[in-house]
Formats: C-alpha cells, structure tokens, sequence
C-alpha cells in the first residue's frame, strides 16, 4: 500500500467515526481537519468533495459490519442457527462496537432522510444487502426443508431488522442495554419456533 492509500484510509477511518457520531450536516471541514489531523486541501487531494468523503467513509462503516457477518455465518451450518447468528451478532455490537455513533444504517438513514438523496440512496443500498443477506439464509431454510414454507423471507427480514434497529435507539437513548439484550432474547426465541425440524446430520 502506498502513502496515499494509507493517508485516505486513515482520513476514511477517521471520517467514518465522526460522521456516525455528528452526522453529515453536523460534522464540519473543521471537524474532519481535527479528526484527520490534516489540512483542507490535504482531505481534498484524496476526495473531491465532503460528499464524496462521506459516502466513502459509510462504505467503510457498512463493509465492518458485513465483515462480521460473513465471520460468523461461516461458522454455521443451518439457517435457523445462521439467522440466530445475524441476530447476536448485530446485539452485540452494542457491547463491542466497529466504531464509535452506533449502526451507521440508522444513523445515515435519519441525518439523510430528504436532505442528502445521494447519502439515502446509499443507505438504500446497504439496506438492501442486508435484506437480501437474511432472505437468502431463509430461503434456504425453506428450501431444505429446515424452515416452514410458510415463512416468508421479505418479512422475516423486515421484522428482524426493524425490531433491531428499534432496539439500538433505545439502549442508546436511554444508556442501557436492557433493551437490545430484551430484543436479543425474544428475537432468538422466535427464530426458534420457526424451525420445522432438526436437520439430520450428514
């Protein structure tokens, strides 16, 4: 890696950090200048805009948590225990975060909303991974016969990620994580319930 791509890594690095804390309005050339510990036209020479930089750096902040999804869906076999994983790995970024501000999907969908369509449609995007992550291990559950056929992905997936991200602003609203462990809990149960049978093993 050359010295330019180790000095925009580490602008993107530190501009993910403060970008999910203070959001995109909120964090300002002054802040990115602190954070960095460059100058403007040194964050410019890597970046052709704070936009720009912005989106790179919630690129970064999504690809640590696909990281660890892919980590831990390595690990398992079957999908009922793979969509358990999704679940206690996303609750437990509550106790060991990829980086400081909480999930940057919520963060980057609220700060966005209609202010920033490039920001949204980004966070649309990351979404949709998402989505289609937990719809593909539950389509496959259904498939091998591990899920009911009347499980429906699209929503299975909806009510995951809904009732997690819920979850989070709460435990951060409130600096407790009474109510990410009480989501983790009920959520795994519910998986639970909708395994069809114990896979037989091979």
């Amino acid at each position: 890696m050359s010295k330019a791509e180790i000095t925009k890594r580490n602008i993107i690095e530190k501009a993910a950090n403060l970008f999910n804390q203070q959001g995109f309005a909120g964090a300002s050339m002054a802040d990115l200048m602190a954070a960095t510990g460059l100058k403007k036209g040194g964050i410019y020479n890597h970046f052709s805009s704070k936009e720009a930089l912005a989106i790179a750096a919630f690129d970064y902040a999504v690809s640590l948590y696909q990281q660890r999804y892919r980590h831990v869906l390595r690990e398992q076999r079957h999908s009922v225990d793979r969509i358990k994983a999704i679940v206690t790995t996303f609750c437990g970024t509550i106790h060991n975060p990829p980086l400081q501000g909480g999930c940057p999907l919520i963060n980057t969908a609220i700060d966005s909303d209609d202010t920033n369509p490039v920001l949204r449609d980004r966070t649309r995007q990351a979404m949709d991974q998402w989505r289609l992550m937990i719809t593909k291990v539950v389509d496959r559950g259904t498939k091998s016969g591990e899920l009911s056929e009347s499980v429906d992905s699209d929503e299975l997936a909806s009510i995951l990620i809904s009732t997690m991200e819920g979850a989070i602003m709460l435990t951060k609203l409130y600096d407790d994580p009474l109510h990410i462990e009480r989501v983790e809990k009920h959520l795994l149960a519910y998986v639970e319930q909708l395994r069809q049978h114990q896979p037989h093993q091979t």
